[in-house]
């Protein structure tokens, strides 16, 4: 019905080292979120983990301001890296998947 099953458990092996290897690689790739005032500077890896925040000392005087800039900075620059984090997940795991007729879920 489904074929070589053994072929098919080896693609899944391969789809979830495809996984584990983006994963790694994801690590290094780097996302900036900056303000437009250049007041803040965000940085993070694709895989969602900060890296750096670069405050100006001019916000270091107003709490309010600073922890708006870092609200809106830091959702602005995870937005930034979920998106390359997902998109680069999808396209490793629809690389490794067997193709099991019916299963197309990755189109």
């Amino acid at each position: 019905m489904f074929g070589d099953l053994s072929g098919m458990m080896n693609k899944l092996k391969e789809a979830q080292q495809k996984v584990e290897e983006t994963k790694t690689r994801l690590n290094s790739v780097l996302v900036d979120e900056t303000s437009a005032d250049k007041k803040i500077k965000i940085t993070l890896t694709a895989n969602r983990e900060i890296k750096a925040i670069a405050i100006d000392e001019s916000l270091l005087a107003d709490k309010e301001e600073l922890e708006d800039y870092l609200i809106i900075y830091l959702n602005k620059a995870i937005q930034k890296a979920s998106i390359i984090n997902e998109t680069e997940m999808a396209i490793a795991a629809k690389a490794g998947m067997p193709n099991i007729p019916g299963m197309d879920m990755f189109k």
